[in-house]
Formats: structure tokens, sequence, C-alpha cells
């Protein structure tokens, strides 16, 4: 009268292949996605000097000289600017004199990257805005869409120009 209950068993799934379903999905989305890549500011490091060659001498009256100070204030030529102003400054020396000016930067060692970017980036719009404007007087086209040739001649125009120096404790 008794009869003895079985448990059913459920069956396992079977999950041998899940491992490399996973490792395929993985590979496939890196493959597929796109990585963000970090653009800097380009520099290009000067030549070494030329045997028995003087070292140049640049009148202090085509000088900007561009001060950072730890607390991310701005100067230009000794007075506060926003990078908007410095901006101005840097391409009214350019225009002035294109090949014979120098931008000398003082950065304090305290000095936040976000201030000194921007003040880098307005450094570089003034120039990019000569190059710009110099490209669409001489080829009819901005600076972007110039040859090789043309960028060179209209870099070789409006050189960039910028002297580094940090200031504020020990190097």
């Amino acid at each position: 009268m008794f009869r003895k209950r079985y448990r059913q068993q459920i069956p396992e799934l079977n999950t041998t292949s899940t491992a490399d379903i996973s490792f395929m999905l993985l590979i496939f989305f890196l493959v597929t996605s796109s990585m963000d890549t970090d653009k800097g500011l380009l520099r290009q490091m000067p030549p070494p000097p030329i045997e028995n060659q003087q070292p140049r001498d640049v009148n202090k009256d085509h000088v900007v000289q561009v001060e950072i100070d730890g607390h991310d204030r701005l100067t230009c030529d000794g007075k506060e600017v926003t990078t908007k102003e410095l901006t101005n400054e840097v391409l009214a020396m350019a225009q002035l004199n294109p090949t014979g000016h120098v931008v000398t930067v003082q950065a304090d060692r305290e000095t936040s990257y976000e201030a000194y970017f921007r003040m880098q980036e307005a450094i570089v719009k003034a120039y990019y805005t000569l190059r710009d404007d110099y490209a669409r007087k001489q080829y009819g086209h901005g600076f972007e869409a110039c040859n090789a040739e043309e960028r060179t001649q209209v870099i070789e125009r409006y050189p960039q120009r910028i002297s580094e120096d940090m200031k504020g404790g020990e190097r």
C-alpha cells in the first residue's frame, strides 16, 4: 500500500559553452566599439644648435610675456587678462611681426592643469586664426583644406614661437 516516492531530479542546464560565448561577446564588443583617444598639445622641440651659430636676439617689443600663477590668474605683459583677451594679444603681436615675435609662458608649479590648458588653447587659437585667415587670402580655402605644400608655406609665414618655463618649487 505504501509506495515509495521517488524524487524526480530536475535536469541541470548544460553550461559548458557559456564561457566560450561570453568570451566571444567580449571580443565582439571590443572590436566594434570605438575608443576615444585623448589629444594633447602638439609641440615640436627646437632643432639642436648648429656649431658656431650665435643665439638670436629678440627685440623686447616683440615679446608677449604670459604668466599664470598658483591661483590660476592669467597675466599678459603684467596685466590680468581673460583667455579671450590673451588670444587677441597674441594675435596682434603675431600679425605685427609674424616671424620675429616670441610668446614666453611662465607657469607656476601650483597652477591647475585645467587653467594651464585653457591658457595654451588661447595661444594656439590665435595661431590657428592667423593661419586660417592667411590661407583663405592666399589659397581661397581654410588652413585645414590646405595641401602639404600650402601648409608648409602658411606655417613658415606664421610659425608658433612659444618659449615655456616653470617657476616655483624645485626642479
